[in-house]
């Protein structure tokens, strides 16, 4: 199966030279990437193999939860196969705890890595999968990867597209106010950058003296469900619509892990560190297309970072073909053990269909 239409870019190579072919003439080079103060950090330093079994976890983890659309154990699957290597070091990196001074998180539905690196119990996933009462995000109530982790600041997921770039600066006020260096991070696809709640948390996290500490991320598999990127956005990159409301903003490749790290603690010990937002533009696959409506079939024709990051460890003498393998089968094997027993837990009760719409006391 094929994603590509003829005349969109064959791979993610092609797509970052694109993003970074041609400055403007009006272009402020100044607000591209972070001062060169926070260039070339080395601290925190990456654990390679830590990171793949993440990598591995996580995929795995998504594709178990296709293959439940097709077995009854679900109804509906969307996720985000092929962003593994940037999520997994975005949720390394995460200041995790509850209240002001930790990181709080706005999540869209392609997120399931940050939190498999976070420390999520992957069978929660299948539950919320299998709309089982068990689920602790929604007791069964929600789409699957829609998250809500009160004690690690995952703000409730939600289905309507990008409206989390709206809600974000309200956590990133509190914490301004609160101090600490505690920030928001807010992530959304190319195609939703589209709409007006992005150029909304653009102009309320950057107004002169309340710049709000906001890591604003754009994450462009150059989709959005069957429309292609090249028909939706004129703007080449995206994150450069940051500039006009003095933000500074940067694209990385995000099927590259290493580089992903690098830039991400960069970019972090800026936005701790300065209180002010930054625009990130990620470059990553859609390795499942837009969700189980299109099928969920295995796309052929994009970069898989499984697979370029275990032949980089191979060849670096970090971690074999053989142990990267066994390391993939050992998590499938566990999640199918799991499935098993999660069949066995309850349905919700109907009439507790209502719970959690408002704010309960206590």
């Amino acid at each position: 199966m094929s994603n590509r239409g003829p005349s969109t870019p064959s791979s993610i190579k092609g797509r970052l030279r694109a993003l970074e072919g041609g400055r403007r003439e009006n272009e402020t080079p100044d607000l591209r990437g972070v001062p060169s103060t926070y260039r070339g950090l080395a601290e925190p330093a990456m654990d390679k193999r830590l990171v793949h079994r993440m990598m591995a976890k996580s995929r795995v983890l998504e594709e178990r939860l296709v293959q439940m659309t097709r077995s009854g154990d679900g109804y509906f699957w969307i996720g985000g196969p092929g962003e593994e290597a940037f999520n997994v070091c975005l949720g390394l990196l995460v200041k995790k705890g509850q209240g002001p001074e930790f990181d709080y998180l706005h999540l869209h539905y392609r997120s399931s890595a940050i939190l498999v690196a976070m420390g999520m119990d992957v069978a929660d996933a299948l539950r919320q999968m299998a709309s089982k009462a068990t689920d602790p995000f929604s007791g069964g109530r929600n789409f699957v990867n829609h998250y809500a982790i009160k004690e690690w600041n995952v703000v409730p997921g939600a289905s309507t597209i990008e409206t989390q770039y709206a809600i974000a600066p309200g956590t990133a006020l509190a914490q301004l106010r609160h101090g600490g260096d505690g920030i928001t991070i807010v992530n959304g696809g190319d195609a939703g950058a589209a709409e007006g709640d992005f150029s909304t948390c653009l102009n309320w996290v950057s107004r002169p003296g309340r710049e709000l500490p906001v890591l604003i991320l754009v994450m462009n598999n150059d989709w959005g469900i069957s429309t292609a990127g090249h028909e939706t956005h004129g703007e080449q990159p995206i994150a450069r619509r940051a500039e006009p409301y003095g933000i500074r903003w940067d694209t990385v490749d995000g099927n590259d892990p290493v580089a992903s790290w690098k830039k991400l603690i960069e970019v972090l010990a800026y936005i701790r560190k300065e209180r002010k937002p930054f625009c990130l533009e990620v470059a990553v696959s859609r390795l499942h297309g837009h969700s189980s409506s299109s099928g969920g079939a295995r796309v052929t024709d994009e970069t898989d970072c499984m697979v370029e990051f275990e032949a980089r460890l191979a060849q670096e003498g970090v971690l074999s073909a053989a142990e990267s393998k066994k390391i993939r089968e050992g998590y499938a094997k566990a999640l199918a053990e799991t499935l098993l027993k999660i069949r066995e837990e309850p349905d919700p009760d109907p009439s507790m269909v209502h719970d959690h719409t408002f704010q309960e006391e206590g």
